[in-house]
């Protein structure tokens, strides 16, 4: 049930829908819903979005929101990622309260993982 005023839904662009799925699947283990060519939805279990068709990229460099997840095992998500066909974009660093790094999908865009562990 969507909670009034609150993020209900999260939208990426992709040039790749298939690599994207794959890669979130095997990294984060997301579940994907295919809406045929242009369009690709997505659920973590917590947070659902979706992936539209775009020769575009969302990153911080460029002004983008930055999109956060959460590990316990920060290290392992770094490897995942990586194995999986990321690329880091900042490796793990300390900040007040935990540690995080960056990343770039298979596509560009830049998402995190942080952890308090």
């Amino acid at each position: 049930m969507p909670i009034d005023q609150k993020i209900n839904y999260l939208e990426f662009p992709a040039a790749d829908l298939d690599a994207t799925e794959n890669f979130y699947s095997k990294t984060f283990a997301w579940k994907f819903t295919d809406y045929g060519p242009e369009y690709r939805a997505f659920t973590d279990g917590h947070m659902d979005g979706g992936f539209y068709k775009a020769p575009l990229t969302a990153t911080t460099a460029k002004g983008s929101v930055l999109v956060v997840l959460y590990a316990k095992q920060l290290e392992e998500a770094q490897k995942c990622v990586v194995v999986n066909g990321g690329q880091i974009s900042k490796a793990i660093f300390t900040f007040p309260g935990g540690r995080r790094f960056q990343f770039l999908d298979p596509n560009g865009n830049e998402l995190a993982v942080w952890s308090d562990q």
